[in-house]
């Protein structure tokens, strides 16, 4: 488990339109790196090219290389559904399968692969990745009740183990924590801290904050305006981004004077 990924002077198109505009950086396996920025910038756009979850949208294509471990998820050939079970994806708003129950949701992806498994490997499949995302104590005695019917940091908990229960290397989270209060999102950090030791973790958030606490390393892209590509600015040791920048645009936008 957990890889390296390296991405080589990636461009990333919708149709004529450049969105993202020659990035390269490497994330190193076992660490979280955050993706700051401002509204428009390119962050979730570059994010979901670390899956080919951008392919969804119709002319989105890329220029440039993906790297996991040396191979690369744009090579000929690469299923773009096997690259999504080695890269797993949680976003923005908890979205557990409404009609299905917790344990349902759980092993919804390994189903979805066509995985045959029994019922007690999938009894524990279930703890384990409840356990795995902190959640099994919370949730252990309903698991046949709705997903749905959870808050909304279990429901974002419940993403998670979704996530892990397919066994990738890699977890992209696209503003986790945005729609969760204060107290959601301090069990999503820390649950980000014990993943860390299995996967390699890219997150894309809009909390200064959260970037500083959870981060190993970040990323700060930016825009020159309306119409225009998004561009990485910056890219260091999370520490060296907030306290001493080698840019004077990273150095506005951390300190809060603009975006």
């Amino acid at each position: 488990m957990s890889k390296r990924i390296e991405v080589r002077d990636l461009n990333v198109y919708y149709s004529k339109f450049r969105a993202v505009e020659g990035v390269s950086l490497t994330i190193e396996p076992r660490s979280i790196t955050a993706f700051i920025g401002p509204s428009g910038c390119g962050k979730s756009t570059f994010l979901r090219t670390l899956n080919r979850m951008h392919e969804v949208i119709p002319g989105a294509r890329v220029e440039g290389e993906v790297l996991i471990d040396g191979d690369d998820l744009y090579g000929p050939g690469v299923d773009p559904v096997l690259v999504r079970r080695q890269v797993g994806m949680v976003f923005q708003r908890p979205n557990p399968f409404p009609t299905m129950s917790i344990k349902e949701n759980v092993l919804a992806g390994v189903k979805l692969n066509n995985r045959r498994i029994s019922k007690s490997d999938a009894d524990d499949l279930v703890e384990k990745s409840l356990r795995g995302a902190n959640l099994w104590n919370e949730v252990k005695d309903r698991l046949d009740r709705p997903g749905s019917g959870l808050s909304g940091g279990q429901q974002q908990r419940l993403c998670i183990a979704r996530a892990i229960a397919v066994s990738p290397d890699i977890l992209l989270m696209d503003e986790p924590c945005s729609a969760l209060d204060p107290i959601s999102t301090l069990a999503i950090e820390d649950l980000m801290e014990e993943l860390k030791k299995e996967y390699t973790i890219v997150i894309v958030t809009h909390n200064m904050q959260q970037a500083s606490r959870v981060s190993d390393k970040t990323a700060f892209f930016n825009i020159a305006g309306t119409g225009q590509p998004g561009k990485l600015i910056e890219y260091d040791d999370t520490n060296t981004i907030f306290t001493q920048p080698n840019v004077q645009a990273t150095e506005d936008y951390v300190s809060g004077r603009f975006g």
